[in-house]
C-alpha cells in the first residue's frame, strides 16, 4: 500500500520551491534550508515575474512567461536556474518527459545532491502515477541513500509498490525486509511486506507483520483506514487457507463504518459457513444485505443469504431472498443499461467538471465531487481507479488549453486594431513629416555653421572685441563712434575741446569692459557653435530615419499584420488539433466508464444466473418432494 503522503500533490509544487531556493530574495532572518541552497536575489526582471505567477500557483502561465523570456534571451543572470523551474513547473503539470529531459541535461552535473534528490524523487513518483513503472524505478533509484528521511521512505515506498504491480514480489520483500526508516513509515513498511509475503505463499511469515500493522494504535483516518487493510488482508489469506476460526479474530477488528466492513462483513460469514455454522454466518451477511447493492460484496451477500437458509432447511426464506435477488439484479441491470447509454451520449466529462471551481492546471488536482446523475453512483469506484483519475486530469487540461486558445484568438483583434490605428497614424502624420522635410534646408543650415564658425575665428585672430558686445553695448559703441567721427571732422573746433576728453574717458571705459570679458565671451560662442554642430547633426540623423521609417513602415505593418495571420491561423490549427485530441480522450474516457458499468453488469448477470439456478432448484425440490435435503452441518 502507498501511503496517502500528507500534503497530498501539492506536494510538488512545495519540491519545485525547495528545489529552487534560490529563486525568490529571502528575508534577512530567514533559516536556510539544510537541504537546499542558499538563497539568491533575482536580477533578471522578467525572472521576477515568473516567480510571481509560480507562487501564485498559477504553473500553465509561469512557463509560458518562463519560455518567453528565454526566447527573447532576458535571463542574462538566471539560465541554469531557469531551467531547473521549467522542470520543475513541468512536473507539476505532470509533464514528466519534458522534465525528464531538463532533469538529465542538468542535474547530474550542475545540481547539488539535495536538488538531485528532490527532482529525481518526485520524477519517479509522477512516473509512477502515470504508470510507466520502469521509467518510476530507473529515476528513483537515482535518489541517493543519503537523503532526507522522508524522501528515502516515500522512495522506498514506491521501489517496493513497482515490484509487487510487476510481480516481483521476491525482491519486494528482500527490500523492506532490510528497510528501516522513521516510525511513521514502519507500518506501511510492514503492511507491503505482509502483502508481499502472502503472495509468495508464505503466509506463517506473514501474519507476524499484517497482526502488527493491525493493533497498531491509531487515531487519524489515514493509518485507520491502514489498520483495517490489514486486518483484511490477513482475514482473507487465513480463509484461503482453510483458517477459519484465526481468520475471524482479524475480520472483527476492521471498523463497521470504514471502508473495508462491507469485505470484512463478507469474510465473516463465509468463516462461519466454512465452520458449518450458517445461522452465526446470517448475522453479518443480513446486515451487509441492507447496504448499497452497488458494492461487490453487497451483490455476492444476495447469494450468500439465501444459500445460508437453504442450508438451514429454510426453504421458503431462501425462496424469497433469491427472489428478491433475482428482482434486484434485473433492475440494477436495467439502472446499468441506462447510466451507458447516457455516457455514450457524450456529455459525461462535461457533467463532472460542471463543479470545477479551480479553473488552473495542476498535477495535484484531483475530482472530488460528482454531479447529480443517475450514472454518478456508478462511477465511485472507477473515479478510484488511477487510469480515470489521470485521463479525466488530461481531459480537463486540455479544455484548460481550448479556453486559454479562445482567449487568445478573441485578442487577436486587438492587434489587428493596433495595426490599423498605426496605419491611420502613419497617413496622418506623413503629409506634416513631407512638410516639415521640404521647409528644412539643412544643406543651407550647415553652411551658415560654417560661415559662422569662420567669423568667429577672424574675431579672435583679430581681437575684435565690440564684435562679441551685447546688443546694448553695441549701440553704446556704435554712439561713440558717430560721436568720434564728428569731433574727427572738426578737429580745431576749440569748443569741442571738453568734449573730446569726455569722448577719450567713455571710449576708453567701454573698450576695457569689452576687452576684460571678451575671452569668456568667446568661449561662449564657441560652446555655442558645439552645440549648434551637435543639433546639426541630430537633425541630420533624424531626417535620415524619418526617410527610413517613411519608407520601411508600410513594409513593417505589412509583415507585422502577416504575422498577426500566421498566429491567428496557427491557433485555428491549435483549437482544431484540440478538439481532435479532446474528442479521442472523451471516447477513451467513456469507454473506460461503459467497460467499467459492462464487468459490473456481467458480475451482476452471472449472480442473477446463479440466484435463477438456486430458485429453480428450490422450486423443483418443493414440487418433487425431495426425500434427502441437505442437513446442516454442525
Amino acid at each position: 500500500m502507498l501511503r496517502a503522503f500528507g500534503g497530498g500533490w501539492f506536494a510538488l509544487a512545495l519540491a519545485c520551491t525547495l528545489m529552487l531556493p534560490w529563486a525568490a530574495a529571502a528575508a534577512e532572518d530567514a533559516k536556510p534550508d539544510p537541504n537546499g541552497l542558499a538563497p539568491q536575489a533575482v536580477q533578471d526582471l522578467p525572472y521576477g515575474n515568473v516567480l510571481f505567477y509560480f507562487f501564485q500557483k498559477d504553473y500553465f502561465a509561469a512557463i509560458t512567461r518562463l519560455l518567453a523570456a528565454k526566447q527573447q534571451h532576458e535571463l542574462d543572470h538566471t539560465g541554469p536556474d531557469a531551467e531547473l523551474l521549467l522542470g520543475g513547473l513541468y512536473l507539476s503539470l505532470g509533464e514528466h518527459v519534458e522534465a525528464g529531459r531538463i532533469f538529465n541535461a542538468l542535474l547530474d552535473a550542475n545540481a547539488p545532491p539535495a536538488v538531485r534528490n528532490r527532482a529525481w524523487y518526485y520524477l519517479g513518483k509522477v512516473w509512477y502515477e502515470r504508470g510507466y513503472l520502469k521509467e518510476s524505478e530507473s529515476a528513483l533509484r537515482r535518489v541517493s541513500a543519503k537523503t532526507d528521511p522522508r524522501i528515502d521512505a516515500e522512495r522506498t515506498m514506491l521501489l517496493a509498490e513497482i515490484m509487487m504491480r510487476e510481480g516481483r514480489y521476491d525482491e519486494a520483500v528482500a527490500l523492506l525486509g532490510a528497510w528501516h526508516g522513521p516510525a511513521g513509515w514502519t507500518a506501511y513498511a510492514n503492511l507491503n511486506l505482509g502483502v508481499a509475503l502472502v503472495r509468495e505463499n508464505r503466509l506463517p511469515d506473514a501474519i507476524p507483520f499484517l497482526d502488527r500493522v493491525g493493533r497498531i494504535d491509531a487515531h487519524g483516518e489515514e493509518f485507520l483506514a491502514l489498520k483495517d487493510k490489514a486486518n483484511l488482508a490477513l482475514g482473507f489469506a487465513l480463509l484461503q487457507a482453510k483458517r477459519a476460526a484465526e481468520a475471524k479474530t482479524y475480520l472483527e477488528r476492521v471498523r463497521l463504518q470504514g471502508p473495508f466492513s462491507a469485505k470484512a462483513l463478507l469474510g465473516l460469514g463465509w468463516a462461519d459457513a466454512i465452520e458449518g455454522d450458517y445461522k452465526s454466518a446470517l448475522v453479518p451477511w443480513l446486515a451487509l444485505h441492507d447496504r448499497d447493492l452497488l458494492d461487490a460484496a453487497v451483490q455476492e451477500s444476495y447469494l450468500a443469504v439465501p444459500y445460508a437458509f437453504s442450508k438451514l432447511h429454510a426453504d421458503g426464506q431462501a425462496a424469497k431472498y433469491y427472489g428478491s435477488a433475482v428482482a434486484s439484479f434485473d433492475a440494477e441491470s436495467k439502472n446499468i443499461d441506462a447510466s451507458m447509454e447516457r455516457i455514450r451520449a457524450g456529455k459525461m466529462l462535461d457533467r463532472l467538471l460542471t463543479a470545477d471551481k479551480d479553473k488552473r492546471i495542476s498535477w495535484s488536482w484531483q475530482l472530488t465531487n460528482l454531479p447529480q446523475a443517475p450514472e454518478s453512483r456508478y462511477l465511485y469506484v472507477l473515479l478510484a481507479s488511477n487510469d480515470f483519475q489521470e485521463g479525466l486530469k488530461n481531459y480537463r487540461e486540455l479544455q484548460y488549453m481550448r479556453r486559454n486558445l479562445d482567449d487568445w484568438r478573441a485578442s487577436i483583434s486587438a492587434f489587428n486594431d493596433m495595426l490599423a490605428t498605426k496605419q491611420e497614424a502613419y497617413a496622418e502624420r506623413v503629409p506634416k513629416a513631407d512638410a516639415v522635410l521640404a521647409s528644412t534646408n539643412l544643406d543651407a543650415l550647415m553652411q551658415k555653421r560654417v560661415e559662422f564658425e569662420s567669423r568667429l575665428d577672424e574675431i579672435a585672430r583679430s581681437h575684435d572685441v565690440a564684435a562679441l558686445a551685447t546688443p546694448e553695448e553695441q549701440k553704446t559703441w556704435a554712439k561713440l563712434a558717430r560721436i568720434g567721427a564728428y569731433l574727427a571732422a572738426h578737429p580745431h573746433d576749440p569748443a569741442l575741446a571738453n568734449m573730446r576728453d569726455k569722448y577719450r574717458l567713455m571710449k576708453g571705459v567701454m573698450y576695457w569692459r569689452l576687452a576684460e570679458s571678451f575671452r569668456a565671451r568667446l568661449w561662449n560662442e564657441r560652446r555655442a557653435l558645439n552645440e549648434l554642430s551637435a543639433d546639426l547633426k541630430e537633425t541630420e540623423r533624424r531626417v535620415v530615419l524619418v526617410r527610413q521609417a517613411r519608407a520601411n513602415i508600410p513594409t513593417n505593418s505589412g509583415a507585422e499584420a502577416a504575422q498577426v495571420a500566421a498566429v491567428a491561423a496557427r491557433m485555428d490549427e491549435l483549437q482544431s488539433r484540440l478538439k481532435s485530441i479532446s474528442g479521442q480522450q472523451n471516447r477513451y474516457l467513456q469507454v473506460l466508464a461503459i467497460r467499467a458499468l459492462e464487468a459490473q453488469k456481467q458480475r451482476i448477470a452471472t449472480y442473477q444466473v446463479q440466484a435463477r439456478y438456486a430458485l429453480a432448484a428450490i422450486y423443483d425440490r418443493a414440487v418433487n418432494g425431495a426425500k434427502n435435503p441437505p442437513k446442516a452441518s454442525p
